[in-house]
């Protein structure tokens, strides 16, 4: 008994300076927030700090400039997270295979993680550059054997939000895929022996054997992009400034503009705590939906 009180207390030592550091660039800015949420606060304002309770949740909340933003926020993670899911784990399979040079290609998939999201972002604006003399437009154009008619893709919008799409597929895929491939090297090889054993084909060995040893691992692929698709800033602000006619905006660049911008410092903390809110329950709706599967299966 003493032996186990003293393991909890040598657990609790160490995850302190962790804990630490979530209550510290966490738990207190999110406190923070919702406390100035409820005030009046605006820089540069004459009006003395006041009490105004909900008032700015129902202003941002009948906001169509916000709920349009929210909009996007959705269609991109509705779009981004399978898609970024799908093309990480075909990437980590494709370099688990045991063949010569793995290591370059797997560097290769890698390298656009390492790079700043502020250079990928210029160098796709470039490659995203309107008229036939564009990469992408040329490319498309020849691929379409001439039938492709060049498009504005960043003042387009139609085009705008599936343009920063591809570039976050891109930009995110390696990451996904090197969790990805720590789990599928996870998995015992004694699984497959015995799946040949049965029969087999390689399909199924997938679907019965790597796909269920993968569930753990896709359930934090697909909360951590989740979570960063939600986050979605960095390409609307270098790439779009959230047009055109807000095609682009997403709720953090929506909360960016009236903190710093606009100076609404409790319109904006109100903007951060509802995209709180939000991420944490997308969060617990995916473990709870894994949970259930799971006392299912």
């Amino acid at each position: 008994m003493n032996s186990l009180h003293n393991d909890n207390r040598v657990g609790w030592l160490m995850a302190t300076p962790a804990l630490t550091g979530l209550g510290l660039f966490i738990g207190l800015p999110f406190l923070l927030a919702l406390i100035l949420s409820f005030t009046n606060l605006k820089l540069a304002s004459p009006l003395p700090l006041t009490f105004v309770g909900l008032q700015h949740y129902a202003r941002i909340l009948q906001d169509p400039v916000f709920l349009r933003a929210l909009l996007n926020n959705l269609i991109f993670a509705v779009v981004v997270v399978p898609a970024q899911t799908g093309c990480a784990l075909l990437l980590a399979l494709l370099v688990n295979r045991k063949l010569p040079g793995m290591v370059v290609f797997r560097t290769l998939f890698f390298l656009p993680v390492i790079f700043p999201f502020a250079l990928i972002s210029v160098v796709w604006m470039l490659l995203y550059a309107p008229g036939p003399n564009g990469v992408i437009n040329s490319v498309l154009e020849l691929l379409t054997f001439g039938i492709w008619e060049p498009q504005d893709f960043l003042h387009n919008q139609f085009l705008a939000l599936p343009a920063i799409m591809v570039v976050s597929i891109w930009q995110g895929a390696g990451f996904q895929m090197i969790v990805y491939l720590a789990g599928l090297q996870d998995i015992s090889e004694e699984l497959y022996e015995a799946a040949r054993l049965d029969g087999a084909n390689s399909w199924q060995q997938f679907w019965h054997v790597t796909f269920p040893c993968l569930r753990n691992t896709t359930l934090f692929v697909v909360s951590v992009t989740t979570i960063l698709s939600f986050r979605l800033f960095d390409q609307v602000q270098i790439m779009t400034k959230g047009g055109p006619l807000n095609a682009t905006a997403t709720v953090v660049f929506e909360a960016v503009r009236a903190a710093f911008e606009r100076q609404q410092i409790a319109r904006g903390s109100a903007m951060t705590v509802v995209f709180f809110i939000i991420v944490l329950c997308l969060t617990f709706f995916q473990r709870r939906m894994v949970s259930e599967d799971r006392r299912v299966g």
